[in-house]
């Protein structure tokens, strides 16, 4: 849990801290929850009444479904990282990982969501095609970035290593090499 040998008062506002996130959490969850309730009922109420627009509802249904997940998986992401984990994160590659793999849900679930549009576009056409085709558009952009990230965050992990070894090398003294050899 919370270190004993640090002071009341950070333990306290980490306590607190923790305990928000949690709170957060539940309340997404069951957020999350309703929605895929409130999806498969109006899609149960909605095609006892219109059978002709079953795809329709269904696709609406199916976003629906797809936030709520998204929305799972940021409740779980704050529970695994913020509430349950009782330490920082000790190296960059685990906080390029924890980031990754959060990221990589968000563009799942705006990918589905823009497959969905693409598909509820072919019906309606005009300006729903430019909506889903900014959609994915926008996907391709948080995976072309996360991609980013990740290249510049690995350099960044050698540049360290590297700078670890550099510096293993150095004299202890402070000395020059010079300095030694008299």
């Amino acid at each position: 849990m919370i270190e004993s040998h640090q002071p009341l008062a950070i333990r306290l506002i980490k306590t607190a801290s923790r305990l928000s996130f949690f709170v957060a959490s539940a309340i997404l969850i069951v957020l999350a929850y309703m929605l895929i309730a409130f999806g498969v009922t109006d899609m149960i109420h909605s095609l006892g009444n219109h059978v002709a627009e079953g795809k329709n509802f269904i696709l609406r249904t199916v976003s629906y479904v797809v936030v709520a997940v998204a929305i799972l998986d940021v409740a779980k992401y704050f529970l695994e990282e913020e509430v349950f984990q009782n330490r920082e994160k000790q190296s960059l590659e685990e906080a390029r990982a924890s980031l990754t793999k959060f990221i990589t849900t968000v563009i799942i679930a705006v990918f589905v969501e823009g497959l969905v549009a693409m598909f509820e576009a072919g019906d309606k056409g005009g300006n729903s095609i430019l909506y889903a085709a900014v959609i994915l558009g926008v996907a391709t952009i948080i995976v072309l970035s996360l991609g980013l990230y990740q290249r510049m965050s690995v350099s960044a992990e050698r540049d360290k290593v590297h700078q670890g070894f550099e510096e293993k090398d150095r004299p202890v003294t402070g000395s020059t090499p010079d300095e030694n050899s008299r």
